[in-house]
């Protein structure tokens, strides 16, 4: 599925570009797949009904953790990109034993349907389950038919410390590969897509492991606008403590969808 001959054959030129990136780094890969087999893939897609646990900062969000038992080309996805072929070319563009979730804990397909949004945010930095992976890398591929800007929901990076900030289109089958780190923040505007079509995309997470811990662990940091309430903006200041709370006495949402 993966295009592994042009991510193998381009190597130093795909390092290059995601270690240089402003604000941080990252990478934009197009016909990161195979065209026809991901088409295929898209076809098979089904309208979601499972609401995102993200609906605290994102609206009209939708996921499925499992999108590898929709259809063998999704099959073949999701064996690619946990493979170690596709790990040894994620290690040499970032530069760091990295290595994707096997699990995809937290990943899988998302859709975004009418006026659907997700405010700026930092996501988990140690996995739930395994306390040493640190998340390096958001991987998204994206699988919006016949996108245009208009439609709106470009992926929105920002950096924390210099307050520098790029939006980037998500046409069909784009892979953005983006590095997490506290100052990471990542998000998209209120959608607009026609009648019927949604913002879709396939999330995987890869991570480094540490023997020693270099950042309390957290679950989410959440950023709203400006122009949000004061609500909003209480409750996002103390949605971390919340969260870890709720994890204490019932457990992980996330962990118990996968």
């Amino acid at each position: 599925m993966i295009n592994f001959s042009f991510l193998e054959t381009n190597l130093e030129d795909l390092r290059t570009q995601y270690l240089t990136n402003q604000p941080f780094p990252h990478l934009v890969i197009d016909d990161f797949c195979d065209q026809e087999k991901l088409a295929k893939a898209y076809e098979n897609v089904p309208e979601l009904n499972n609401k995102s646990r993200d609906y605290s900062f994102a609206n009209n969000k939708f996921e499925k953790s499992n999108y590898k038992e929709i259809c063998p080309e999704f099959l073949e996805l999701y064996n690619d990109l946990s493979s170690d072929r596709f790990n040894k070319i994620l290690a040499f563009i970032t530069a760091k034993k990295t290595f994707v979730d096997p699990k995809n804990f937290g990943g899988g397909l998302h859709q975004g349907k009418k006026n659907s949004f997700l405010d700026m945010h930092l996501d988990f930095n140690y996995h739930p389950l395994n306390k040493n992976w640190y998340r390096e890398l958001n991987l998204l591929l994206y699988l919006n038919k016949d996108w245009k800007p208009e439609y709106k929901g470009g992926l929105k990076v920002k950096d924390l410390r210099t307050n520098e900030e790029k939006e980037l289109d998500v046409p069909f089958n784009r892979m953005i590969i983006q590095q997490c780190a506290p100052y990471t923040l990542h998000g998209y505007d209120m959608t607009s897509f026609p009648e019927g079509k949604f913002r879709t995309s396939i999330a995987t997470y890869a991570y480094q492991i540490h023997e020693k811990l270099i950042e309390t662990p957290r679950t989410t940091d959440w950023f709203p606008k400006e122009d949000a309430s004061v609500l909003k903006k209480l409750f996002a200041k103390n949605y971390n403590f919340l969260v870890k709370t709720k994890n204490k006495f019932f457990g992980s949402a996330t962990a118990k969808n996968q």
